[in-house]
């Protein structure tokens, strides 16, 4: 997941924190919005590519990708 967000948008991320919790919880926000929660919203693994496509949906269509932003 780190490695889709970081190729695919490392121009427009700030910052990425990994952090880790109890009990297999995983979260992931963009600032502070949760867009994606195993323990209270999904409450399951994210599937391959979920996240990034949760992430294309916050930051829109008008962004492109890192390889096209040159």
């Amino acid at each position: 997941m780190t490695d889709d967000l970081l190729s695919n948008y490392q121009h427009v991320i700030e910052s990425l924190a990994l952090i880790t919790g109890s009990k297999g919880a995983f979260e992931v926000r963009v600032d502070d919005t949760l867009i994606f929660s195993k323990k209270t919203i999904q409450r399951r693994h994210a599937e391959p590519g979920e996240v990034l496509a949760l992430f294309r949906e916050i930051v829109g269509p008008d962004v492109p990708t890192y390889p096209e932003s040159e």
